[in-house]
């Protein structure tokens, strides 16, 4: 599969082999799903608590008799029923922590890449070469390449000017190759990635069987 190249003006100067095995893999929405799933939830720190009626204060006696008042009847003033008791269902400290083996992660990733390709959504540039980080500039680049909405821009290697011309920007965000994970993928519209984050990319996410076959050959 071939995929044009652009210069830093928007205009195509070549085109490059990808490695099917990476950017031509077939939909599998149950893995991308789980994999989304399995990402938001171990991002969550899990510390939400609550005190039950055994951990808020008072209650050391009944608050009023038993009979005669014409109110219900009441043992503690810690009851989840009154203002000042305890939770009854509160959320308490856990871990949201799930597993997924990393076959099936690998591959979800391997899946959004290919669908971004399948669907245009991925733009190919020759390099990413700021000599200073200047927003501005950055923001000309876009332009000129047509991204006008959400992108994920990613480089070879972490590009400490490429970040930081980058971060004011509205829903843009940089990543190096090896950081490329399946929420940032699908929360941009976008993937503009570069010639060499490109083999990066393949270099890391190939199946190892294949790596060896080919080598081999």
């Amino acid at each position: 599969m071939q995929v044009p190249v652009h210069n830093l003006s928007g205009e195509v100067i070549d085109h490059i082999e990808l490695n099917d095995d990476v950017f031509g893999v077939p939909p599998n929405q149950a893995v991308v799903h789980q994999a989304l799933v399995r990402q938001l939830a171990n991002a969550r720190q899990g510390t939400a608590s609550t005190k039950t009626r055994a951990q808020v204060s008072g209650g050391g006696r009944k608050p009023f008799r038993q009979k005669g008042t014409g109110r219900a009847r009441r043992g503690s003033s810690r009851s989840p029923l009154l203002r000042g008791g305890g939770v009854a269902f509160g959320p308490h400290p856990r871990s949201y922590r799930q597993a997924m083996p990393k076959k099936m992660r690998r591959l979800a990733l391997r899946c959004v890449l290919s669908s971004k390709v399948a669907e245009g959504e991925m733009v190919v540039v020759e390099g990413l070469t700021l000599e200073e980080p200047r927003t501005k500039e950055m923001a000309r680049i876009l332009a000129a390449l047509g991204v006008s909405s959400s992108a994920l821009i990613v480089t070879a290697e972490p590009d400490v000017n490429v970040y930081k011309s980058a971060r004011n920007l509205e829903k843009i965000k940089t990543l190096p190759a090896n950081l490329l994970n399946v929420v940032d993928l699908l929360s941009h519209r976008i993937l503009m990635i570069t010639v060499a984050g490109v083999r990066r990319v393949e270099e890391l996410w190939t199946p190892k069987q294949r790596k060896e076959t080919t080598a081999k050959a």
